[in-house]
Formats: structure tokens, sequence, C-alpha cells
């Protein structure tokens, strides 16, 4: 008779731990679906509505709408690219304030992290409609929304990417008399390079998607004008609308994450 115990690969304790966690998730789903009173029921007899509203609605685009997209759609490209230029520029000083193996000075590097929290908080819509009321409707409250958007991403990813790279030429550097200029050039800038590039044009990638929101608060680009359409109704203009950006957006990912792909 064979008197061995039976060790269980998952303790009791963290199977009991796992399933309250399991409770605690679903309560919290089902107080969130009583709260803003949605339901699977409700999602599938919308779907109808759906369907017949792109049959119906949407098809055809009117394809003659086209030289009127295309120059709003080069407006939302702008924006994109020129706020996201000027953010990576930008960035990157900041970044090494952001990390705790380059700034060594806790005060600066604390202080510096709680503005970037911050910034990260606001969402670019609001960022956009405080800079609309700033310096008006149109292109320039999306690059500076956008500006500040970006820089929030991008200082929170690359500053992290420079606290995991290697410390070694790091400390050579240190142990040579080398000064934080020195520091940074040689021994951080050319391990974090990669990601940094990639970084970039991943932030690009999101600005190009953010910048045809921004435009319903008037904050320039491709939105805007399909802000008007829907206002008025004109839903071949806005199916026109809808497939020159998801080709444009299409276009735009392929490129940027084939470049990362290489990159990394």
């Amino acid at each position: 008779m064979n008197n061995t115990k039976r060790i269980p690969i998952i303790p009791l304790k963290q199977k009991i731990f796992a399933l309250v966690v399991l409770l605690i998730v679903i309560g919290l789903y089902y107080l969130a679906s009583i709260a803003t009173n949605s339901s699977p029921e409700r999602l599938i007899n919308g779907i109808p509505h759906i369907y017949y509203f792109v049959v119906d609605d949407l098809i055809p685009p009117n394809w003659s709408y086209y030289s009127r997209v295309l120059p709003p759609l080069l407006e939302t490209w702008n924006i994109a690219l020129l706020s996201t230029s000027v953010a990576v520029v930008f960035c990157l000083p900041i970044s090494f304030l952001a990390a705790g193996n380059i700034n060594k000075k806790a005060w600066l590097y604390q202080i510096v992290r709680f503005l970037l929290n911050v910034l990260r908080t606001i969402p670019d819509m609001i960022l956009a409609v405080m800079f609309v009321a700033m310096v008006g409707i149109g292109a320039l409250a999306g690059v500076y929304a956008l500006f500040f958007f970006s820089l929030g991403i991008l200082v929170k990813l690359v500053s992290e990417t420079v606290e995991a790279i290697d410390p070694g030429p790091l400390e050579a550097i240190r142990a040579t008399g080398g000064n934080i200029f020195q520091i940074i050039c040689f021994g951080a800038v050319p391990q974090i390079l990669p990601q940094y590039v990639s970084y970039s044009l991943y932030v690009l990638e999101i600005n190009v998607r953010a910048s045809l929101v921004l435009g319903f608060v008037g904050a320039g680009g491709i939105g805007l004008i399909l802000r008007q359409q829907m206002s008025l109704f004109n839903y071949g203009n806005i199916a026109m609308i809808i497939f020159i950006t998801f080709i444009a957006v299409t276009i735009i990912d392929t490129i940027s994450t084939s470049l990362r792909k290489r990159l990394v």
C-alpha cells in the first residue's frame, strides 16, 4: 500500500485567495453593469440597428466628396507629425531627469516624476479644449494638446527604459571622471536608442488617431469636418470621410509597425 502523501501543485490558500479575488471582480462587474444600466441583451438588441444604419445610410459613400476630405486629412497628419516631432526632442532631457540611475538628486527626481504624473492624468480631449480656449479653433490648438499628451507618454516610456539599462557602462564612465553629459551621451543613449525611436513611432501612430477625435472640439484636422457633416446628417459624406481615414491610418500604422520591428 502506497502511503505517499500527495502534495498539491497549487496550495489550498492560494486557491482560496484566487477564488475570493475572482468573486470580487465578478461582483464589481455586476455592480458596474447595474450602475450603467448595461447588459449583453441590450448590446445584442442594438446590432440590427447598427446593421441597418450602415446599409441604409452609410452605403454607398459619396465618392465625389474625396476632394473635400484630402486637405483636412493632410492637416491631421501634419498635426500629429509636428506635435510628435517636438515632443520627441523635448522628452529626451526630461526622461533623464526622471530616471533614478541618472538623476541622483532625489528632490529633483521626485518633483519631475510628480509633474509628469499630473500631466498624464489630463486626457488629450481636455488638453484640446483648454488650448482651443487659449489660442482659438484650429490646428494650432491640436498641436499644443498632442505635444503635451505625447510628452507625458514618451517621458514615462523612455525614463523607464533608461532605468532598466545596463549600469556597467555608466559606472565605467563615472570611474574615469566622466561628467553627467558624457555619461548620458556615451553610456545611456546608445543603449536606449532603438527603443527611443520605436516609442516615437508608436506615439506617432497614437497621435494620428487622437488628432481625428480632437477635431470634434475644434482642434483642427479631419475631425472638424466630420463633426460638421454629422450635425448636417450627410451620411454619404461621413462614409467617405471614414473610408479615406481608414485607408490613411492603415497605411501609416503598417509603415510604422514595419519600422519598429526592424529597430527592436
